[in-house]
């Protein structure tokens, strides 16, 4: 191939050959000088700007294979432009910050076997292709019960000890969901999963009623107690591996409600296919005997599906108006599959919530269908 590195192979669409005695040099440092690249192919990426390579090994003691993040810069990715908080950018890339307290932790996270973020690039153990999404496919009720089990698991550990652990060096205790970040993914549903979409402003009385109760329900989730929380702990965001969870994607985690990660597990994208309600009941019963018994502190079924749906229902309409953006802005429309599955669990939610009647009756004049505008 032209450009490429005698001895490595890159695979089209893979990591750019410039990068190729960047790659060496990190594999023969973290693994020994006999160690070499057999190959290089480029692996899917996610709504970031990251991209991703899977490189083989060949040398005694190295893995078969390694993982490698190659970034676009050394700030906050821009799929969170809005924890762009802070007066200076961070002194670390916030995945090294954020990855050294969950490994601290015991949380499943790939090794990070070289950093490199000042050259633009990662090393990462390899954990394979096996999405819990993807695992769960045509499983009986109590296979997904207990993967899903497992992902509880790894996300109360990240909750409860992380929470107790806190550490003011790691970034992810600097950043709150709050009222105003609330607010600013409710608007974002306004103006990319209405407005532009539609190519026309909502109107006053409409906007009035959608707004006060966005309002409303921002200053209830910022009310109540934060603890870590991952921020996209989706089925896509974590693999199974010799039946082990791994957790991926964690740059971004803040502080929050405890059941904003559980009401984006259970119920992003389509993951109501496969996480039925008579599931979702289940798993939230796991969810809050689990923290009972690590906590030590109590919390009612009811108590725990009434702040689990509200948080599932903030979530719901940020990932609408965050999938048109993609599509309308970056040029990414793939996350239009996900939009009616989204636009169900909205509908199913807001019937939870009478007081959200007069909402319902705006947002279903609006509401996308198949992802297409009416």
């Amino acid at each position: 191939m032209s450009g490429a590195v005698p001895g490595v192979m890159t695979e089209p669409g893979s990591a750019p050959p410039g990068l190729a005695p960047l790659l060496d040099e990190l594999v023969r440092g973290c693994f020994g000088g006999a160690t070499t690249i057999g190959r290089v192919a480029a692996l899917a990426g996610d709504a970031s700007t990251r991209r991703y390579a899977r490189v083989w090994l060949e040398g005694h003691g190295a893995p078969a294979s390694a993982v490698v993040m190659i970034l676009a810069d050394r700030g906050i990715a821009l799929s969170s432009e809005e924890l762009a908080v802070f007066d200076q950018p961070p002194p670390e890339l916030p995945y090294v910050n954020v990855h050294r307290f969950l490994a601290g932790l015991g949380v499943a996270v790939p090794e990070l076997y070289a950093d490199a973020s000042d050259r633009g690039v990662l090393l990462l153990e390899d954990i394979g292709d096996a999405a819990l999404w993807d695992t769960v496919q045509g499983q009986p009720d109590d296979c997904v019960l207990r993967s899903y089990q497992r992902a509880i698991d790894q996300l109360l550990l990240i909750q409860i000890e992380g929470t107790r652990q806190r550490d003011p060096r790691c970034i992810a205790f600097q950043q709150a969901f709050d009222e105003r970040l609330f607010l600013w993914e409710l608007e974002h549903f306004i103006e990319y999963g209405i407005e532009k979409r539609l190519g026309q402003t909502l109107p006053a009385p409409d906007a009035n009623i959608v707004r006060s109760h966005f309002l409303q329900i921002a200053r209830r989730l910022d009310a109540l107690p934060r603890y870590l929380n991952h921020r996209d702990f989706h089925s896509w965001n974590l693999f199974v591996q010799d039946g082990r969870i791994r957790v991926i994607d964690f740059q971004d985690a803040l502080l929050a409600p405890a059941p904003y990660d559980l009401a984006t597990l259970l119920g992003d994208r389509d993951t109501p296919t496969v996480v039925r309600p008579d599931l979702e009941v289940r798993l939230l019963d796991y969810y809050g005997q689990r923290w009972r018994d690590l906590s030590g502190e109590p919390w009612s079924l009811g108590e725990l599906q009434e702040l689990y749906f509200l948080c599932a229902l903030q979530k719901a309409l940020k990932v609408v108006g965050r999938f048109y953006f993609l599509d309308l802005v970056k040029k990414k429309p793939g996350y239009l599959r996900y939009i009616p599955a989204t636009v169900r669990q909205i509908e199913r939610i807001l019937r939870r919530f009478p007081e959200l009647a007069e909402l319902a009756a705006v947002l279903s004049r609006y509401l996308p269908r198949c992802g297409r505008p009416r």
